[in-house]
């Protein structure tokens, strides 16, 4: 499984908001709430947001092994 709660961490070190996210950068609410439920997102997603937050993709994402 992967998280992407090094994603809010991240936009809180660079100092950039949601609010930022989809009002100057165009990232839609919904996009944000499947960040938030950890949903499957597509690797060009994840590009576009280490694009905007000048950063790698462990800053986004971890993978988590799925418990057995």
């Amino acid at each position: 499984m992967f998280k992407y709660d090094r994603l809010w961490e991240t936009m809180k070190k660079k100092g950039i908001s949601q609010y930022d996210l989809y009002t100057h950068y165009g990232v839609s609410k919904s996009l944000l709430d499947k960040f938030r439920k950890n949903k499957n997102m597509e690797i060009y997603t994840i590009d576009r947001i280490c694009s905007i937050l000048d950063c790698d993709i462990e800053d986004v994402v971890e993978h988590v092994p799925d418990e057995e």
